[in-house]
């Protein structure tokens, strides 16, 4: 655990996205926020709210979730103006503001502010999708990036092939998220196992949208035999095509859509299953939490090369486990096979992803290093 500087104080404000959490930028932001406020570090959260209202959630006397009022949700963006008056409000209490990006929210209400202290803006990823929102946010995402004092991204991918950061590598530097090492239940486990009693299971885990290239999956799951059996777990508007593409290709008894994979049984799934994959084809798909829950456990992933992404980087080929090339079944099938049906190369891989995983993707390692960046802006 890195020990903060005696003679430094710092109080921190995270910035950006929405609550409940829900989806991997949110799910940093809290993580931060948990871990800094365990370290008696004052942390507070500010973020659009996903309710009705606005409301202030108390983690410790020291630590809270400020929650503002959405108006309309428009370009996957909660718009709420309350998050301009209340940062307004409150800004001058905070050494650094820690704004998480893409959030055009979060930048407004920065931009807004008249804050004068130290900025560090978290780089998830660039605005792949929304071409209009961008189109009108360009302006004010080049201010942020001006205004920054320390810009973190998540992989060294990302940010050194990022189009908009390539005149301020300077100030980038790297944080990669970590998470607490998921702890299967056994019992659970070997529920699952007995479902699927003699098959090879194959995981993954994500919303049911085109990014993720569950159509590729599918279609891998043609070029493996019956002693497989591909588990989908995830909810979303793809859901109608992706089982008439299961049905037509007559794949039932190999392909299964679970729909929502309640909290509670999501780390068993990852403990039953042999490997894990990931689909994903696009750059949307910046670093995917879902490969380093699925190397704490040990499981090999077989993941895609997508370019300037910072996916093929948390799973490092052919030490992890294997990266192809996207929009291939066949590829994902014969990786999987590769892995599954040679037992000393599936150890080997099981061992590499969960040393890959220590390694990196800690969540006290996380922690520890966004701290020491916190203290190098402050000094």
């Amino acid at each position: 655990m890195l020990p903060l500087h005696p003679d430094l104080h710092m109080k921190i404000l995270q910035l950006g996205k929405f609550y409940p959490v829900g989806g991997g930028v949110e799910k940093v932001m809290y993580d931060l926020l948990v871990g800094l406020s365990e370290r008696d570090i004052p942390c507070d959260m500010l973020c659009a709210y996903d309710g009705e209202g606005s409301q202030t959630v108390t983690i410790t006397n020291q630590n809270r979730i400020f929650c503002t009022k959405t108006w309309i949700k428009k370009y996957a963006t909660m718009v709420s103006p309350a998050m301009v008056s209340h940062l307004r409000m409150i800004a001058s209490e905070y050494d650094i503001i820690h704004v998480h990006h893409p959030d055009p929210m979060a930048a407004l209400a920065l931009r807004l502010s008249g804050y004068q202290g130290k900025v560090v803006l978290h780089w998830h990823s660039d605005i792949v999708k929304q071409k209009k929102l961008l189109s009108l946010y360009l302006p004010l995402q080049k201010w942020l990036i001006r205004r920054a004092d320390l810009i973190v991204g998540t992989t060294p991918v990302y940010l050194a092939q990022s189009s908009y950061l390539e005149d301020v590598q300077e100030k980038c530097t790297v944080l990669p998220i970590g998470i607490d090492a998921l702890k299967p239940d056994a019992a659970r486990v070997a529920e699952i196992r007995q479902k699927y009693e003699g098959k090879k299971i194959v995981f993954s885990l994500g919303r049911l949208v085109h990014y993720k290239g569950y159509r590729y999956l599918i279609d891998a799951a043609k070029y493996l035999d019956d002693s497989y059996v591909v588990l989908i777990g995830g909810s979303g508007a793809l859901h109608d095509e992706l089982k008439k593409q299961i049905d037509v290709n007559h794949l039932g008894s190999r392909v299964k859509l679970l729909g929502r994979v309640p909290d509670d049984d999501l780390a068993a799934y990852y403990g039953a299953c042999d490997i894990y994959c990931l689909s994903s084809i696009m750059k949307t798909e910046a670093f995917a939490i879902v490969q380093i829950e699925a190397m704490s456990c040990g499981k090999p992933v077989v993941s895609c090369n997508i370019e300037g992404s910072g996916v093929p980087w948390v799973n490092k080929d052919n030490y992890s486990g294997l990266v192809v090339e996207p929009e291939n079944g066949q590829a994902l099938a014969d990786a999987i096979r590769r892995i599954v049906e040679d037992k000393s190369l599936y150890y080997t891989y099981s061992a590499g992803a969960q040393s890959r995983f220590v390694e990196y993707f800690k969540k006290t390692r996380m922690i520890d290093r966004c701290l020491e960046l916190y203290q190098q802006v402050l000094a």
